[in-house]
């Protein structure tokens, strides 16, 4: 079973697929930038998945890391864009690292990175590469910021364990369900959601999170194969939905994943679009 699996009931969701807003928490630090004497308490150590990074100036950038305590977090990473920099390389997309920082006025600041787990095989394909760039925009997009979510940081270094290890088809999809399962909105599978029969689903409707019927019928369209897939990822069968080849239930599944997930964050997932054009 991969370790990202999140056993999900397919039954009615305790909170419809309905979009949410989402209003950025800032990270308030507990110290200045610079010109004080550091204590202990304005340091701590936390392990992270770096999901972006951005230039500041000419020699540092900010990295967002989702980390294993802290949530989601942006930080200062101070002369790493040098040639000289000591673990510049180790703040790239992808790395999973070791942290040491320090709390900022505004941003709070990288003094040190140690590799956990390179994850090399993640750049040996752009398979690969892509799949675990989407991983890391979908994590970025649901994530809040100082917010602490350790289960949001295991499933994401589940994923890309996953990824590394094998590409397969269904990876970023069943991904996207699982994130919007862990966040409240797993969809309704079982039975319509407009009259309740569990007989003849034949659509998908994103505003109501879930199937319908034909007599019901309004969404998208849902095929028979989609739907076993999608109970298979979200009811304890994850490891059945990766181990298919690609098909055009599987390109469903994938596609509606990126709807629902697109409805729920209300905005477009830029790498998703990139990963399935590559296919």
């Amino acid at each position: 079973m991969p370790s990202w699996s999140l056993s999900t009931p397919t039954g009615p969701p305790s909170v419809l697929m309905t979009s949410v807003k989402r209003s950025p928490i800032l990270v308030v630090d507990g110290g200045a930038l610079g010109g004080s004497t550091s204590t202990m308490a304005d340091q701590y150590h936390d392990t992270a998945v770096v999901l972006r990074t951005y230039r500041l100036g000419e020699a540092d950038k900010i990295v967002v890391l989702m980390t294993a305590a802290h949530g989601k977090v942006r930080a200062v990473a101070k002369g790493v864009r040098r040639t000289r920099s000591k673990f510049g390389a180790r703040l790239e997309p992808m790395s999973h690292v070791s942290v040491l920082m320090h709390r900022g006025r505004n941003l709070d600041i990288v003094t040190q990175a140690e590799s956990v787990d390179p994850l090399t095989p993640l750049w040996s394909s752009l398979d690969r590469a892509s799949q675990a760039m989407a991983a890391l925009e979908a994590v970025d997009q649901i994530a809040w910021e100082g917010d602490p979510n350790p289960q949001l940081y295991r499933m994401l270094v589940g994923v890309l364990s996953t990824i590394a290890e094998h590409p397969a088809p269904l990876n970023v999809a069943a991904f996207l369900w699982k994130l919007l399962a862990a966040d409240g909105v797993a969809p309704q599978l079982d039975s319509c959601v407009g009259c309740g029969t569990p007989d003849d689903l034949v659509a998908f409707t994103l505003q109501l999170g879930g199937v319908t019927c034909r007599s019901c019928r309004t969404g998208l369209s849902l095929s028979s194969g989609a739907l076993a897939i999608m109970r298979d990822i979200l009811g304890g069968r994850l490891a059945a939905a990766l181990a298919l080849d690609e098909s055009p239930a599987t390109h469903e599944v994938g596609e509606l994943a990126t709807r629902a997930f697109e409805y729920h964050i209300e905005r477009r997932l830029k790498s998703v679009a990139v990963f399935e054009r590559s296919r």
